[in-house]
């Protein structure tokens, strides 16, 4: 009986003291939590003094709380906005950096064929005076085409070049023969012998190579930077899944209805949560990382031999030079094309006009000194901005994979990585056991912290991914020296293909071009011979169809 007796007391000091730690844990204090909710703007008549019953709440753990029902709901839609923020800073940086890069370049480049243009015609008028007067727009020309080229693309560099060297052998022609009449048709002729009589020696040859393969990186690269600007600023606007909401409530806020408002969550918990959040991104790290070792590629091209600094600073010396060949050799030229082309008419005595050895062209040009040259383009040189971007570039590789753990290490969002026991792990204080998963979509069937649906791909994503390709291929095009046709059948290899026909900061990305495998087949003959393959799988060939289509419609 003595046993018995002892036993109830024992059961009702337990029944006692548990009642007594109930009262203080409903009595405990949410002074602090109320605090911060108020000051992010919330209404203070939705925050209890003290603990409340939990039963309410859906997202977070239920038990005794300093949350009410307004409060969750209220805190699903700050923790969206707070990742949304740290987001995009990350991403605005990254934006920013392109953007600044591609305005540098873009302004450099155009000031460079400003300054080309300017010395070239200062320096002729001294050299040529009335005579080059007489023919400047056959040098305005050549300048337009090339501006043209680089804004448009839609221009053929190598048939603009050619027909400027024919239009100037006509001229010439005319002048160091002056004492015979020419008509049209006799000049067409004339102009049919420039690549055999080589009137100009070497220069067109080497000028071709050099204009073409430096205005093709050069533009290449400039649109580079803008199609990476233009992505990052699609693909950093994320509206997360209600999965990810959810999990971003549970990982920032629920601690505050625990009352742990000074605890943070686990970095590795965070990292779970932002790689399922931040899945479809992670998918485009492979296409990124080819994209920007690309344009490492040709940022090297030119710092090297397609330098259109190094081309164009001394185009006027160089066009000089082939006048003086011409100059130097007008008997001979003239000669072999009286020859095949029929002698000429004399003009009557009285309206042969001076010789070209009384002319002005008899000058012999005179190249500016250094000290003499116009400003560099933007103030810089092109050595300097490479060398900046080039740090840039190799910054921002793996840039897509590595976004988790850099919003994780934002101290907004999770503990440091060292502090491993002393942080929320989405139930209480305490280490976070789970591993962390691996970047993309694919990886997140087993992500214990967001439910993702691998099988659905995101079409924006997509579409970035299919304008990273085009642009990789057409980086590596531009590091080879060649220019890509994406709208006219020509030879790809040629070099001499015109550009996309449209404003890059519109349309950066263009979708049909040719293309020569490394058998030999053309991209016509690959496709007849895998034609039954084709007809394999209509319903694959469509869907890409159908994506083709919608990314051309995105870079328009």
């Amino acid at each position: 009986m003595a046993r018995l007796g002892l036993l109830a007391l024992l059961c009702t000091l337990a029944a006692l003291t548990a009642s007594l730690l109930a009262a203080e844990l409903k009595s405990k204090s949410c002074s602090e939590v109320r605090r911060l909710y108020v000051s992010k703007g919330f209404n203070k008549n939705d925050a209890p003094l003290y603990e409340i019953n939990g039963d309410h709440l859906k997202i977070c753990p239920q038990g005794y709380t300093c949350c009410s029902q307004e409060m969750e709901e209220k805190y699903g839609l700050q923790s969206k906005d707070d990742f949304q923020s740290v987001l995009s800073e990350q991403c605005n940086h990254l934006q920013a950096v392109f953007a600044s890069r591609y305005k540098k370049f873009d302004e450099f480049f155009k000031e460079l064929l400003e300054n080309a243009e300017k010395s070239l015609n200062d320096m002729f008028v001294k050299t040529y005076g009335h005579l080059y007067m007489q023919n400047s727009e056959l040098f305005k020309d050549l300048f337009v085409e090339l501006k043209r080229y680089y804004v448009a693309g839609n221009v053929n560099l190598g048939d603009m070049l050619n027909d400027f060297w024919s239009r100037l052998l006509e001229r010439m022609f005319r002048l160091v023969n002056s004492q015979y009449h020419f008509t049209d048709e006799y000049l067409e002729c004339v102009s049919k012998y420039t690549e055999q009589l080589k009137p100009f020696g070497d220069v067109p040859r080497k000028l071709k190579l050099q204009v073409t393969r430096a205005f093709v990186a050069a533009r290449t690269f400039a649109q580079g930077l803008a199609v990476a600007r233009d992505i990052v600023s699609k693909v950093s606007v994320v509206n997360p899944t209600a999965q990810c909401t959810e999990a971003l409530l549970k990982m920032i806020y629920c601690p505050h209805c625990r009352g742990l408002v000074s605890v943070k969550p686990c970095f590795n918990y965070c990292s779970n949560i932002m790689r399922g959040c931040l899945a479809n991104q992670g998918d485009l790290d492979f296409e990124w990382n080819n994209f920007i070792d690309a344009m490492l590629m040709v940022a090297e091209r030119l710092e090297g031999p397609f330098n259109i600094e190094s081309v164009m600073d001394p185009i006027d010396v160089k066009i000089s030079d082939a006048i003086m060949n011409m100059q130097d050799n007008s008997v001979q030229v003239s000669q072999k094309v009286f020859q095949g082309c029929g002698p000429p008419k004399s003009l009557p005595a009285g309206r042969i006009s001076r010789s070209i050895s009384e002319s002005a062209f008899s000058a012999r040009f005179r190249p500016y000194h250094p000290e003499q040259r116009p400003t560099t383009a933007a103030g810089t040189s092109l050595d300097r901005l490479v060398t900046d971007v080039k740090e840039k570039l190799k910054q921002a590789k793996k840039f897509w994979s590595s976004l988790p753990t850099t919003v994780c290490n934002d101290e907004r969002m999770a503990a440091g990585n060292g502090n491993e026991d002393d942080c929320w792990n989405g139930k209480g204080k305490s280490r976070y056991l789970f591993a962390v998963t691996g970047n993309g979509l694919a990886n997140q069937g087993n992500n214990p912290e967001v439910q993702v649906d691998t099988t659905k791909q995101d079409m924006l994503i997509l579409r970035q991914i299919m304008a990273l390709r085009v642009m990789t291929n057409k980086m590596k095009n531009a590091y080879n020296g060649n220019d890509v046709d994406f709208f006219d059948i020509s030879d790809e290899s040629s070099g001499e293909g015109s550009g996309s026909g449209c404003e890059y900061q519109q349309c950066p990305s263009e979708f049909e071009y040719n293309a020569t495998d490394h058998s030999g087949k053309s991209a016509n003959e690959k496709a007849n011979s895998a034609g039954t393959h084709a007809e394999a799988k209509p319903y694959l060939l469509t869907a890409l169809c159908l994506l083709f289509f919608a990314v051309q419609r995105e870079w328009r």
